[in-house]
């Protein structure tokens, strides 16, 4: 279902495939989530050396309907597919 335009790459091997992508966009927005969760936990006046993400999930949320007007007066649904992420970090205890 999702194969077409994706080009080939010899990395995709390790997961026996030939084509592969990265998820770029997805990557940035949870780098920007933990350096979220770092500058909160400096706040709380946590230690953000000893944090550890015990928890993260994704979910799906409402979707957004807009509408795109095509030729001879028809109009077609225009879709994004947000989503909520969980992310739980708790201090990890050093020790002895």
């Amino acid at each position: 279902k999702y194969t077409g335009c994706i080009g080939r790459t010899p990395q995709a091997k390790e997961f026996k495939m030939s084509q592969g992508r990265w998820p770029v966009k997805s990557a940035k927005i949870l780098l920007g989530l933990l350096r979220n969760a770092e500058s909160n936990a400096e706040f709380k006046n946590l230690d953000t050396e000893n944090l550890t993400i015990t928890h993260i999930q994704v979910s799906m949320a409402q979707q957004g309907r807009r509408r795109t007007f095509r030729a001879h007066g028809r109009v077609n649904a225009y879709m994004n597919c947000p989503c909520h992420v969980e992310m739980l970090l708790e201090e990890k205890e050093e020790s002895v």
